[in-house]
């Protein structure tokens, strides 16, 4: 699909240079021959790019950039300078621009290829705040998720291994957000529109993982009154994400093994071979080297599934995401709680820092839900209980079943009983709401 790009340039014969290639790509253009006239347009209409001299008789194109950011600051840059002045267009990139092109232009190939990658990262960063969106009363926001020296590593990574095919392993402790970069890498590949489908091993015995992933026919076991698709099939064309891996049985992993290097299987009980097309994304918080090492995972298997690593780290080596994550955690659960809340005392700041996490993000959801119950209008070190953080009170515990109670009984009223409805609400799976109405007798 086209984009809107803005060509500000005082040579007459590069701006129609520059348009005559990006119209070729399919792309609509407008042209400027002044830094003043290019802001003025950049301010009256929406682009998606603006490609700019750096030196202009009026406005540089330094100055432009910076004044448009203020009023567009989605909108990317790319500028153009002489040969002799890279510092200049370092200087340029330091201050927000994208990339930058130096003429005499020696093959019009540079400048489609650079275009197309500043493009494609517009989309990325667009397609990533959908998602946030999409999930935000799940999951915290991307910034948050991504903050830190070693998570923009993540998320360079992340950028990179999208739109290709290859199978990719996400490692780190439990509760670090291994499923939600899983989500991220589908939503930013060309299967963004297909199913995300996932599955969590260690939570299925041995004979239900495998019908669980291949699907049974009739009669199969004792049970199987129907033919049932497995999440390979529901993933066709897709992504299917697969959790714990490192729990899977031997001999399901031989099974996996098949349909990674075949893309092909057959249901349990059947003898037709089922062909798919399915990305698979799979996490542990194993270190399966080890487990090839002793025996209990296949080395084979290991290498298909290790094309791509990715390694996540825990939430300690990662402080600076603490305060924003309990931030965004308070923001969430004040609203499900309906309650009124200022934030956190300087000590409870302190403790939250000073704290290892060793349940990363998921114990830090947590402690804060906890200690959003037992404060007033304010969250003090004391709530946190950080020195023993899994010991919940009695008194504190009943708050939390009243309240949370209370709160799915009157979502639902609200809904008129729909539980998908319902859990899109409290940010909760189905299957969690199920378990929650059938331990509250509602």
């Amino acid at each position: 699909m086209g984009k809107s790009i803005l060509i500000v340039d005082d040579d007459e014969l590069m701006r129609s240079f520059l348009s005559t290639i990006l119209k070729e790509e399919g792309h609509h253009t407008e042209v400027a021959c002044n830094g003043e006239e290019g802001l003025a347009k950049l301010l009256a209409t929406e682009f998606d790019l603006v490609i700019t001299d750096l030196r202009m008789p009026d406005i540089s194109g330094l100055d432009l950039m910076q004044e448009g950011r203020k009023d567009k600051p989605d909108t990317k840059w790319i500028v153009i300078t002489a040969f002799g002045s890279i510092e200049n267009a370092v200087e340029a990139v330091k201050a927000g621009a994208s990339d930058y092109l130096t003429k005499p232009f020696h093959n019009p190939d540079e400048l489609r290829h650079v275009i197309r990658r500043v493009l494609r990262e517009a989309e990325a960063e667009q397609i990533i705040s959908l998602l946030a969106e999409e999930l935000g009363r799940q999951f915290p926001p991307m910034d948050m998720i991504f903050l830190g020296k070693k998570m923009q590593q993540v998320y360079r990574m992340v950028h990179e291994v999208a739109p290709t095919p290859a199978t990719v392993l996400i490692s780190g402790p439990s509760g670090t957000g291994k499923e939600l970069v899983a989500r991220v890498i589908h939503q930013l590949s060309p299967r963004q529109k297909k199913p995300f489908v996932a599955v969590h091993c260690a939570a299925l015995a041995e004979t239900l993982l495998e019908t669980e992933l291949f699907g049974h026919e009739r009669g199969a076991f004792t049970g199987a009154v129907a033919t049932r698709k497995g999440r390979f099939e529901l993933a066709d064309n897709g992504t299917l994400f697969l959790d714990e891996i490192g729990e899977v049985a031997p001999s399901v992993q031989v099974k996996l093994l098949r349909v990674l290097q075949e893309r092909e299987f057959e249901r349990v009980g059947g003898m037709k071979s089922i062909s798919v097309d399915v990305r698979v994304i799979s996490a542990t918080n194993k270190d399966l080297k080890t487990e090839v090492s002793s025996g209990r995972f296949r080395e084979d298997l290991f290498y298909r599934l290790n094309v791509f690593p990715i390694s996540l780290p825990p939430l300690v080596e990662r402080r600076e995401a603490i305060l924003p994550l309990a931030e965004f955690f308070v923001k969430k659960f004040a609203v499900t709680f309906a309650k009124k809340i200022d934030g956190f005392t300087p000590s409870a700041k302190s403790a939250l820092l000073e704290y290892d996490w060793p349940g990363n993000i998921r114990e830090l959801q947590n402690v804060i839900e906890r200690a959003l119950i037992l404060s007033g209008r304010e969250i003090d070190a004391h709530h946190l209980n950080l020195e023993n953080p899994m010991a919940t009170s009695p008194l504190a515990e009943g708050l939390l079943k009243t309240r949370e109670r209370e709160t799915i009984r009157n979502i639902l009223s609200e809904v008129g009983g729909n539980r998908k409805r319902a859990a899109e609400i409290l940010g909760i799976s189905v299957r969690t709401l199920q378990y929650r109405i059938k331990e509250y007798g509602l």
